[in-house]
């Protein structure tokens, strides 16, 4: 064969398989200098903030509050989100990770704020207070759940028949199932929202290939430059009266000054434990709780994955992600001590901005919750960056959850896509995964109660949170089937990608393992992973 003909050959072959991903600038166990991991810290406290300020919005209003009530709510959030951080990235699966509200405790959330058993007390105030009272000692109960499966390994077992293929679905899901917080949100305000959609594709993707530096700022800082520039446009705007006339739904979502955050802050102020009151006890809240408390572990599971990618590290043994989703469990826990109102997952936007940044370094991540901690108790400074325009945030978000989406599709390089069971998992998978949820919102939407719909809230509820979650539905079709359809086949190893993740089903099989998710001051003498 002639040399050319030979070049010719190698130039179609497929692109290799990487069990890490090439091309993060700063793994999960390196570092960018002090000053650009504070402002890379700075830049994932400002994505996490939009979520914090999203759920507190929704439900603050429905349980009696009001502006302070919600200002304390959100510095609440962001001050439990700073420990659960810390805890998580120190003792839990290690991997560069925040940690924060989750949107799957909005319904049972909504369920008590909305019960009729809270509508006798005539001060809204107190209604508050009696409604978080109820949703703290729903969170203490709904915390066992993730907390068992976690400690206890019974999540580890579920993770060693965790294939690729099965894996896919779960990932990308985590990303695409959040849609509606993305354009639609931004849509609220399309000229604030647009731009910074555009400013953010252009920053991080155009710029730094027109600019040829070697200095990677833009698109390192892009949502630090678009939220500044975007952010400032706004405050031209509300100054010159452009919202002066428009709808109330308009002002909200366009105006910098109706978030009510700044004037309902404390200037200083400590988070403190069962500061509304007593919890109180409901067996039909606790199950509704351990519901959404399942629902954020599947979901923190596919971010974990992502963003074990996304931080250039090998995939996660079981055992590691058993022992995150176990000190998950003790993060919400401290939501209902302190009383967040909300349970705690593993944030989606966050793992996009791994992506986004190509910096998956632990140490930022940290750096990060040193930020959700100051701002929490000086409120009147974090509420001014709290109030944000939503429609900013959500143009970040059609970015972000993206490169999450993106992680989950990576790992067909694993499979074999010539497969007509991959083909029939996959894609079936993926369709029931938006296609039930869906409906479930459709109906809940119309008909103001979910398509299950019996004489028991709770149960009703239980069914809305886990089949309303696109990666709930999409993991429960994709395993079942990976795991029971032609398992007899020889083929089917090999086709659903297991051999390459064979070698990290055990902590030591690997010996790069330890380099990203061994625990610090030498700990897993005392608590080995197995």
């Amino acid at each position: 064969m002639a040399v050319g003909e030979g070049a010719k050959v190698d130039a179609l072959q497929p692109f290799p398989v990487k069990e890490q991903l090439p091309g993060v600038h700063f793994c999960v166990s390196s570092s960018p200098p002090w000053p650009e991991a504070i402002l890379l810290g700075f830049q994932h406290y400002l994505v996490m903030l939009g979520t914090t300020v999203m759920i507190s919005t929704i439900i603050v209003p429905l349980m009696g509050g009001g502006n302070v009530e919600k200002a304390e709510v959100v510095n609440t959030l962001l001050f439990v989100a700073g420990i659960n951080t810390l805890l998580q990235t120190w003792f839990g699966t290690r991997l560069p990770v925040v940690i924060g509200g989750s949107y799957a405790f909005i319904i049972p959330a909504i369920s008590v704020a909305l019960s009729s058993k809270y509508s006798q007390y005539i001060k809204p105030h107190q209604r508050f207070k009696e409604s978080m009272r109820a949703l703290q000692g729903a969170l203490i109960i709904g915390s066992f759940l993730p907390m068992v499966i976690g400690f206890f390994g019974f999540w580890r077992i579920f993770a060693r028949f965790l294939s690729p293929l099965a894996a896919i679905p779960l990932v990308t899901l985590t990303g695409l199932g959040l849609y509606a917080h993305g354009f639609p949100q931004l849509a609220n305000c399309i000229e604030v929202g647009l731009p910074a959609l555009i400013l953010v594709v252009l920053l991080s993707q155009y710029v730094p290939f027109l600019m040829k530096s070697k200095v990677s700022i833009f698109d390192r800082f892009a949502v630090l430059f678009a939220v500044a520039i975007v952010w400032a446009y706004a405050e031209i705007l509300t100054a010159a009266g452009a919202y002066d006339n428009r709808p109330a739904k308009t002002q909200i979502s366009c105006r910098t000054d109706r978030s009510g955050l700044i004037s309902g802050a404390s200037w200083i102020k400590v988070p403190y434990p069962f500061q509304w009151g007593r919890p109180t006890f409901n067996a039909g809240n606790a199950f509704a709780m351990m519901a959404a408390s399942f629902v954020a572990v599947v979901e923190s599971t596919g971010v974990y994955i992502a963003a074990s990618r996304y931080g250039s590290a090998t995939p996660v043994p079981p055992s590691v992600l058993s022992r995150g989703i176990g000190w998950q469990g003790v993060g919400i826990l401290l939501d209902g001590i302190f009383g967040t109102g909300n349970g705690s997952t593993a944030s989606v936007e966050n793992a996009g901005l791994l992506g986004l940044t190509q910096v998956g370094s632990r140490r930022v991540i940290q750096i990060s919750a040193g930020f959700m901690l100051f701002f929490s108790v000086l409120g009147k400074f974090g509420a001014v960056v709290a109030s944000i325009p939503l429609p900013i945030v959500a143009a970040l978000y059609c970015v972000l959850f993206a490169y999450v989406c993106s992680a989950g599709l990576g790992f067909l390089q694993f499979c074999n896509l010539n497969s007509f069971r991959s083909k029939f998992i996959l894609g079936f998978s993926l369709f029931m995964g938006l296609s039930v949820p869906q409906y479930f919102n459709e109906y809940l939407l119309i008909s103001g109660h979910g398509p299950v719909h019996t004489g028991s809230t709770w149960f009703n509820d239980v069914m809305q949170v886990i089949f309303s979650s696109p990666a709930t539905v999409a993991i429960i079709v994709a395993f079942f089937l990976d795991c029971t359809h032609s398992i007899g086949h020889s083929s089917t190893r090999r086709d659903s990608g297991r051999h390459w993740w064979e070698k990290f089903r055990f902590f030591d099989s690997d010996t790069r393992s330890a380099e990203f998710y061994s625990l610090p001051w030498d700990l897993n003498r005392f608590f080995p992973s197995f």
